[in-house]
């Protein structure tokens, strides 16, 4: 089990990176046309997607990548007081 939660683990931490990665490539006038913009995009965007409808923007800037990320450690942390 703790295998799996090593494994768990630091595959939040890459989809943290890439979610934030995916808000820096917003600054920059089109990069998420670029090669890399899309495969990041084809990540991202399924798991943001729903989160979007909360309407998470307040003027200006949009706070789903944040809850996104704030979720996930949430439950990561549960799933490690179940399992071990």
């Amino acid at each position: 089990m703790l295998l799996l939660m090593i494994i768990l683990s630091r595959l939040v931490r890459v989809y943290s990176y890439i979610l934030v990665i995916y808000a820096f490539l917003s600054w920059l006038p089109g990069a998420y046309d670029s090669s890399i913009g899309r495969f990041i995009r084809k990540i991202a965007e399924p798991v943001l997607n729903p989160f979007r409808r909360l309407r998470l923007q307040f003027m200006g800037l949009d706070f789903t990548i944040i809850v996104v990320i704030f979720l996930l450690n949430l439950i990561l942390r549960l799933l490690a007081l179940i399992l071990l």
